[in-house]
């Protein structure tokens, strides 16, 4: 279905005294199409760099959407955008066609790596274009990394894919840690670098649906370096450091923010709708009623009380499983951060919370104790303001992130700081 046809089946439902929203240029929009819904901000860029929000939208996607986090049906998915842009633009009263677009599942490949160069002449001051020579060389190493590990995991040696995010976590010359390299001398350069990866077929199914919706895309991010982003706020020397998980429908995706750099990011197939499916196995329900049930718990009464609390708890071993794994793969991390931040739909699943804040799940992993557990909230993430009247809770964090990346990418980052200056370099 094309965008012209979308719109048309749209207007019929929507209300005669409906005014169309004009375009603004200034404005945002991020879209995080997730398993479960699809979720549209749309923001105002404020001059001291914090923003806006103007409009809310979201809207629910059908079970064959999606697969594992990625597209699975590009013009259904497009008409659920369809359905959340309109309902952000009403209330924005504006419309807009830049646009990022987060992306996630397992086939993305999100990893920080150290990486070590060897300068030709030492006493010659490091130069950007040196720089940029090395990040490319980096990045291209790293690609072929990624490509390797996809190919094995499909199956097809002739996979291709693409870079989608990329950040220096630390950097040092002969020992001596920098945190602007640019002008200093030295031989031995040491760089561990944060790249990730994605199949050209996952961002060509986002492309095709930004073209149905008539959207520029600025950009595609990986979802959890776009919550780290959001979390991070407008202060990218800040020393932030904590592990976020945010939880979807069909996904979990980790990343590892320490000293306000990204260690890398990590996911896995199982999100909130497995809990719902155990559930509907376990009780001999249908999906509808399994989710009801996993919302609202209180509606089970006697031995479905009993049998929906096992089939939480069965699926929750797994679920915890996966984050163990998950964990181990960071090899670079000696000592994790001892905070754990969750976000996206699936973590407003107590039993979730609880698993994590009571058991001891955390006991074979580097933690020099047991890690705090906090459901983020809109309101905790700073330097953006919710100016709408519809509420915005822990499953918007991604979008709100998407935003952030939004306004990276659209000014260039500012020149302040380390991370700032070689960001311009890094390629998104």
């Amino acid at each position: 279905m094309c965008y012209n046809e979308t719109m048309n089946i749209i207007k019929k439902v929507i209300p005669d005294n409906h005014d169309d929203p004009h375009y603004d240029d200034d404005a945002i929009l991020a879209l995080d199409i997730g398993t479960e819904f699809v979720k549209a901000l749309i923001a105002k860029p404020n001059k001291d760099n914090t923003l806006k929000i103007i409009g809310v939208g979201k809207a629910h996607q059908q079970g064959a959407n999606m697969y594992a986090g990625a597209i699975a049906d590009i013009s259904a998915v497009t008409a659920v955008c369809e359905k959340a842009l309109i309902e952000a633009e009403d209330q924005a009263k504006v419309r807009t066609k830049t646009a990022v677009v987060g992306i996630a599942g397992e086939l993305i490949k999100g990893n920080t790596s150290t990486v070590h160069y060897r300068r030709k002449d030492g006493n010659k001051p490091l130069s950007e274009q040196e720089m940029h020579l090395i990040i490319k060389r980096v990045q291209e190493k790293a690609g072929e990394k990624a490509r390797k590990e996809v190919a094995l995991e499909t199956n097809n040696p002739d996979v291709e894919v693409r870079l989608i995010n990329s950040a220096i976590v630390s950097l040092s010359i002969d020992g001596y840690k920098i945190s602007n390299p640019i002008g200093f001398k030295g031989t031995d350069l040491t760089i561990q670098f944060y790249t990730a990866f994605a199949p050209l077929v996952h961002i060509s199914a986002i492309e095709k649906v930004c073209a149905e919706l008539n959207l520029d895309l600025l950009a595609v991010a990986v979802e959890p370096f776009a919550v780290c982003r959001a979390c991070l706020g407008d202060d990218l020397d800040s020393n932030f450091s904590a592990i976020v998980m945010d939880i979807g429908g069909g996904t979990t995706d980790i990343a590892i923010v320490d000293d306000g750099g990204v260690e890398g990011t990590k996911m896995f197939s199982i999100g909130g709708r497995s809990f719902t499916h155990q559930i509907a196995e376990t009780l001999g329900v249908d999906y509808d009623t399994a989710e009801d049930l996993k919302l609202n718990p209180e509606k089970a009464e006697g031995k479905i009380a009993s049998k929906l609390e096992k089939a939480i708890q069965k699926n929750l071993v797994v679920w915890t499983s996966g984050v163990q794994l998950a964990l181990e793969d960071f090899p670079l991390m000696e000592v994790y951060p001892n905070k754990i931040l969750l976000c996206g739909g699936g973590a407003g699943l107590m039993e979730i919370q609880e698993e994590l804040a009571t058991s001891d799940w955390y006991v074979d992993l580097p933690f020099s104790r047991r890690p705090l557990i906090h459901l983020v909230d809109a309101s905790d993430l700073p330097g953006i303001e919710n100016a709408t009247d519809t509420e915005v809770d822990h499953s918007f964090v991604t979008a709100f992130g998407l935003l952030r990346v939004a306004l990276d990418t659209l000014d260039g980052m500012p020149q302040q700081g380390f991370k700032e200056r070689l960001a311009k370099l890094l390629e998104n």
